[in-house]
C-alpha cells in the first residue's frame, strides 16, 4: 500500500474507504447509515418490568400542525368549526369531522385524545418536543422515540433495522445523544424501496468476494491502529450490509409485491405508500416506524387545504388499520397519529386557522387500547383543555407504556446528564384495555 494512503488523516482516509467500498461493492451510503442500527441486534435486549401488549410502533406525523376543529375535535359553535359538519361513528358515537369517512367507521379501535397540550408554538421546536419528548437546546441533541424504543426494547430481526423513517423532516432529531447504531434508517421514496442494495450487475458472486477480501486487508492495518468504537462500527456497517444484501428480507422494502387491490387500498400518495411500507415492516419485525405527511400547515386557506391533506390521511390510515386487524397485527402494532399543535378557534381574515398549542387532538389505535374511547376534551369553542389535560411527555410515556419499556431506566448523555424515556411524563393508562 502506499505510503501516502497510510499516513491520511483519519477523516480523508474514512471518506476513501467509504468512496472504495462504493466502487469495488455497489454497497452505497444508505445502506451503509442504516446498518449502524443492526449492530444493536448483537446486544443483550434490555429486561423490562412489564411488557405491554404491543411490540411494534408505526408513528403516523401531521407535520404542520394538523387542525383537530377540523379533524377530530369537531365543535358545533358555528364561528368555530367554519363549513365543516361531523360525522358520528356508527359502532361507537365518537364524533369526528365529516373529512374523516372512513375513518368514522374505524374509531371503535381507537381512542382519541382531545385534550393535549404543548408549550410549543414554532414549527421546528414543537416537532422536536413531539419527537423526543424534551424541549430543544442547543448543547445537547435528545433521541427521538423510535430510538428509545430500540435502545431499550432491542432489535427484534437481526437481518433489518430496528427504526424506520418514511419521508418526513431532515431535521429529525434521530437517535439524538445515542450511538448511531439507534438512528432510523431514512427511506425518501417508499416506491422505491432501499437503494443500493444489491449486487451491482456484471458482478458474480466470486468477484465480489474477492472484492471483500481486498477491502478487508485494505482496511485491517487502520483497525488495529486505531481501536476505536466509531471505527470498529464503520467495519461492522459493511459486514451487516453484506448480510442484508443475501437476506430475504430485503423484499419487505418492495412494494411491487403486494397485490393491485392492497395497493389500491391504500391510495396512490407517497403517505399511503409509506403506510404500505411500514405494514411490511412491521411484519417483519421493525419495532418502529416513522410515516410523514405534510401540508398541515394552514394559515391560508385552511378549508380548502385540510380536506386534501385528511383525505389522503383518512384513505391510508384506514387502509392501514383494517389491513393490521385482518391479518391478526393489529393487536401487537401501536398506531399512533400525532402532530406538533393544533389550530386557531378563530378563523383568520385568510380564511385559515394560526398555530395553537394550548388544545389539540391525537389519537392511538391497536397495541392494547381500548377502543371506542375518547380522553380528555376543550370547551365549547376549542379554546381551553376542559379536562384530563394530556402533555407532549405524558404522550410519550403512553406509547412507552404499550410497549412496556421501563420509564425509570436511566440513559446518560455523554456529557453525563441523565435522561429517560418520556422526562417525567406519566402514562394514560385508563385508555388501555
Amino acid at each position: 500500500m502506499k505510503p501516502e494512503l497510510l499516513n491520511t488523516d483519519g477523516c480523508n482516509r474514512r471518506a476513501f474507504a467509504g468512496y472504495l467500498a462504493k466502487s469495488l461493492l455497489g454497497v452505497g451510503l444508505a445502506p451503509l447509515t442504516f446498518q449502524q442500527n443492526l449492530a444493536a441486534a448483537s446486544k443483550p435486549v434490555t429486561e423490562v418490568s412489564r411488557r405491554g401488549a404491543a411490540t411494534k410502533v408505526i408513528y403516523l406525523y401531521m407535520n404542520g400542525g394538523m387542525s383537530h376543529l377540523d379533524t377530530l375535535d369537531p365543535k358545533t359553535n358555528e364561528e368555530v368549526r367554519g363549513p365543516v359538519s361531523s360525522l358520528i361513528a356508527p359502532h361507537c358515537g365518537i364524533q369526528v369531522s365529516e373529512y374523516l369517512p372512513r375513518m368514522a367507521g374505524l374509531m371503535h379501535h381507537t381512542a382519541v385524545i382531545r385534550s393535549m397540550k404543548s408549550n410549543q408554538g414554532a414549527h421546528e421546536r414543537g416537532r422536536y418536543f413531539v419527537w423526543t419528548g424534551y424541549n430543544q437546546r442547543g448543547t445537547i441533541r435528545h433521541p427521538a422515540m423510535g430510538a428509545w424504543a430500540v435502545r431499550l426494547g432491542g432489535v427484534m430481526n437481526p437481518n433489518l433495522p430496528g427504526y424506520i423513517k418514511v419521508g418526513g423532516d431532515s431535521r429529525h432529531p434521530g437517535s439524538g445523544f445515542m450511538e448511531a447504531k439507534y438512528a432510523p434508517l431514512p427511506i425518501g421514496n417508499p416506491d422505491r424501496g432501499l437503494q443500493n442494495s444489491g449486487r451491482p450487475k456484471g458482478v458474480d458472486e466470486d468477484s465480489f468476494q474477492n472484492r471483500l477480501s481486498m477491502v478487508d486487508k485494505f482496511n485491517r492495518r487502520f483497525e488495529e491502529s486505531y481501536q476505536l468504537k466509531n471505527v470498529r462500527a464503520y467495519s461492522d456497517a459493511y459486514e451487516h450490509a453484506i448480510k442484508l444484501m443475501k437476506s430475504q428480507d430485503l423484499a419487505a422494502f418492495d412494494l411491487s409485491l403486494e397485490s393491485e387491490k392492497t395497493r389500491a387500498a391504500y391510495g396512490e400518495e407517497a403517505f399511503g405508500k409509506g403506510c404500505l411500507l411500514a405494514r411490511r415492516l412491521i411484519e417483519r419485525d421493525v419495532r418502529f416506524v416513522d410515516v410523514s405527511l405534510g401540508g398541515w400547515d394552514t394559515h391560508q386557506n385552511n378549508f380548502e387545504r385540510v380536506p386534501q391533506r385528511a383525505e389522503i390521511l383518512d384513505q391510508a390510515m384506514s387502509a392501514l388499520i383494517q389491513d393490521l386487524a385482518s391479518r391478526g397485527l393489529l393487536e401487537e402494532t401501536l398506531v399512533v397519529l400525532a402532530t406538533e399543535f393544533g389550530r386557531t378557534p378563530k378563523i383568520n381574515q385568510n380564511n385559515g386557522r394560526d398555530h395553537y398549542p394550548k388544545a389539540f387532538s391525537c389519537m392511538l389505535a391497536g397495541g392494547g387500547v381500548k377502543g371506542g374511547t375518547v380522553h380528555g376534551a376543550t370547551n365549547a369553542q376549542g379554546t381551553d383543555v376542559e379536562s384530563n389535560p394530556v402533555s407532549i411527555p405524558d404522550f410519550n410515556a403512553t406509547i412507552a407504556h404499550a410497549l412496556g419499556l421501563p420509564q425509570d431506566e436511566i440513559i446518560y448523555a455523554p456529557s453525563g446528564r441523565p435522561f429517560t424515556v418520556a422526562d417525567k411524563g406519566k402514562p394514560i393508562t385508563s385508555i388501555f384495555a
